[in-house]
């Protein structure tokens, strides 16, 4: 792989003085970011979705808990 990375080298930008820092009033050069990409994050569930998976999984369990009580007894 021959490509350069794309964060600028402090060893080859202009303006920059030894160490990386920048002289009193200059910019410092700007760093690749991928802050601005196109992808949306999805839509969280409503609250009502929530309490509803929430209450399928505790039914499931009691279910459960019956069928084992019963089966003990």
């Amino acid at each position: 792989m021959t490509a350069n990375p794309p964060d600028p080298q402090p060893e080859t930008t202009p303006g920059l003085e030894p160490g990386g820092s920048v002289t009193p009033g200059d910019t410092p050069p700007i760093e690749s970011s991928t802050s601005a990409t196109n992808y949306r994050e999805p839509d969280l569930p409503s609250e009502r979705t929530n309490w509803l998976v929430i209450g399928g999984i505790a039914l499931v369990v009691v279910v459960i808990a019956v069928l084992l009580v019963v089966r003990s007894i």
